[in-house]
């Protein structure tokens, strides 16, 4: 779904004057006519402004003009979101109820305590709703996968291509490969690194006295090259014998203690180590193209009219 979120944010960039056919503005005493026609779909001004207010942030301040401009850019995710739905119903693409359980399970981890809920009631949803909402977007995902991204394919000659344009990229810095542990005060380090020196496993220690997150892991911080980590780090683990440990290191997040598991020295990655990351840049790079592609093809197929004054004129009263 990320990837879909990206492209759509290219697809606004876009999107203002894509459906210039809109309606003329009809005489007021006329009844008034849907703001959107997709189709034979039709969305009142009274909807999409529901739809719309639904999906701004809580007490969002907008300028007139900054909602105006929010209003356009919705309005044309909307109408590619009916799209996509429309295309999904034609090719039979649904998921199960199982499919919606494990992808909520899922979401509701990142949550912790009673914030998913709170979350819920921000956006005046139900839990229900929640999961209408998931079912699209599962939905969506499914139809990419099948019918826009199956068109991708990253071939071996392009990947040794991208390669040889770009092999600078793949020069990697010396590294280090270490593990930390964070404690508030100089007492409480030099009980831990005494500890250490009778011989306790280190991650098994991080794990019990380590105030920092990476203590879960049992502090290892992984590979890291100079200057990706603050200076007291690189002053101390890039000296740092592998498998002996630090002193006690100051900094402004408390006493720290090193151990140094392995270091790799700068070199140039080969081809053949770095594939599977080129693959991944190129399909992600493919996938883009491939779902403007078919966005454009799926409008071309559609009949859209847009009220442009009638969501104008809203946003003037606002």
């Amino acid at each position: 779904m990320s990837l879909l979120r990206i492209t759509l944010l290219s697809l606004l960039l876009l999107g203002t004057g894509l459906f210039s056919s809109g309606c003329e503005a009809e005489p007021e005493n006329k009844p008034l006519s849907p703001l959107i026609v997709i189709n034979d779909r039709e969305i009142s001004k009274a909807e999409f402004l529901a739809e719309f207010e639904k999906n701004l942030q809580k007490d969002q301040p907008l300028t007139g003009i900054e909602r105006e401009e929010l209003q356009r850019s919705f309005l044309v995710q909307l109408i590619d979101r009916e799209l996509i739905h429309d295309d999904a119903r034609r090719l039979n693409i649904e998921v199960t109820e199982a499919d919606i359980d494990a992808a909520l399970l899922a979401y509701r981890q990142d949550y912790s305590g009673t914030s998913f809920e709170t979350m819920l009631q921000e956006r005046g949803m139900t839990l229900q709703g929640w999961r209408e909402e998931l079912k699209e977007s599962l939905i969506m995902e499914k139809l990419l996968e099948e019918a826009v991204y199956s068109r991708v394919d990253v071939t071996d000659k392009e990947i040794a291509a991208y390669y040889e344009a770009n092999r600078k990229q793949f020069d990697r810095p010396a590294q280090v490969r270490a593990r930390q542990i964070v404690v508030a005060d100089e007492a409480k380090g030099q009980e831990v690194l005494g500890l250490l020196r009778q011989g306790r496993p280190f991650a098994e220690v991080a794990a019990e006295y380590s105030l920092s997150p990476d203590a879960e892991q049992g502090g290892d911080l992984g590979f890291f090259a100079r200057g990706e980590m603050p200076p007291e780090f690189d002053d101390v683990v890039f000296d740092l014998p592998v498998n002996r440990l630090s002193d006690l290191v100051k900094s402004e997040y408390g006493y720290h203690i090193f151990l140094v598991e392995e270091k790799r020295k700068a070199a140039r990655l080969k081809k053949k180590e770095v594939s599977e990351e080129i693959r991944a840049i190129l399909e992600s790079q493919k996938k883009e193209v491939v779902y403007l592609d078919w966005l454009q093809e799926m409008r071309a197929r559609a009949v859209i009219n847009v009220d442009w004054p009638q969501l104008e004129e809203n946003s003037h009263k606002n």
